[in-house]
């Protein structure tokens, strides 16, 4: 499978997301995730080529609804949501494309 862009990857399935840097991740990009809360444990955050820390009011979000949220650059976010996903757990990610 090939696709160009951001990816939102559930326990659900796999869309894309209108996210193009991580500025752009709010609560209205994330509307996937608090909406299957339930089965997601770990959100994996791909920012780019660069890590770039989530706003504090939207990581305290993410934890009211139990969920730790990691970010990193999106390879690595890609290398550890495959090694989560292997590994059988309740994870997510949010993977911004990068050129």
């Amino acid at each position: 499978m090939s696709h160009r862009g951001s990816l939102l990857c559930l326990p659900t399935g796999i869309w894309a997301s209108p996210v193009v840097n991580a500025e752009h991740i709010d609560e209205r990009a994330l509307a996937l995730v608090f909406d299957h809360a339930a089965s997601i444990d770990h959100l994996l955050i791909g920012t780019g080529t660069n890590m770039v820390a989530l706003a504090p009011s939207l990581r305290n979000k993410l934890r009211e609804h139990h969920i730790v949220t990691e970010t990193m650059a999106t390879g690595a976010a890609v290398r550890t949501y495959n090694i989560l996903l292997g590994e059988r757990r309740r994870v997510a990610a949010l993977l911004i494309g990068v050129p």
